[in-house]
């Protein structure tokens, strides 16, 4: 009876060298440890380390690999069946590039979301609503700051923290935040586009 060898699989995976190994992509499993460990530091790809980028594979492509290294192995790969690997030199340190590509970023959506906000108040005549209410309740016209606009200002700052899930470092719950959704659904998509652009050129 021939010994399995199962390969787990990510739809992306990073890798920092030009040289890559099965170990490096792939989580193994086997009961014969030996053949296990031949095949941990069995090469797969070598990259031009000038060169960058995203790389799609084929998990037949290993299996082709390893049946040639242990043709009496049964491979059995598990997750995707193409997957793209993410090719990038690691960095040693934060670059200033870095900090002003970040830096720029906050400031963007910082001041998107205010226009944003700004403009939907405006819109929608939020300081002419406020200051009809407060006539009507208190009898008195408003002076444009007011109990009203306190607990607005307050409720969306609130709001935000309470839709976003975080406060400084900490997350107010468990659960994903929105953004972290909407970048992984982000993710998978270009992974899905990356990957079916490959097959069509190839095909």
């Amino acid at each position: 009876m021939s010994d399995t060898l199962y390969v787990q699989l990510d739809s992306n995976i990073l890798i920092h060298r030009p040289h890559v190994y099965l170990q490096d992509i792939a989580r193994l499993s086997c009961s014969n440890s030996s053949i296990l460990n031949r095949l941990r530091v069995m090469p797969v790809i070598n990259f031009d380390p000038q060169k960058p980028g995203r790389y799609v594979m084929s998990s037949m492509d290993l299996v082709e690999m390893i049946q040639k290294k242990e043709p009496s192995l049964t491979v059995t790969p598990l997750g995707q069946t193409n997957f793209i690997l993410t090719y990038q030199a690691a960095a040693s340190e934060t670059s200033v590039f870095q900090i002003i590509k970040i830096i720029f970023v906050c400031l963007i959506t910082f001041f998107g979301s205010a226009f944003s906000i700004m403009t939907f108040n405006a819109d929608v005549n939020v300081p002419g609503l406020f200051s009809h209410i407060y006539q009507q309740v208190t009898g008195t016209p408003s002076g444009g700051f007011t109990i009203l606009e306190i607990s607005y200002s307050v409720g969306l700052g609130a709001g935000v923290l309470f839709f976003f899930n975080h406060f400084s470092r900490k997350k107010l719950t468990a659960d994903p935040t929105p953004m972290q959704i909407q970048m992984r659904k982000y993710e998978d998509d270009v992974n899905t586009t990356i990957t079916e652009d490959i097959n069509r050129k190839q095909s």
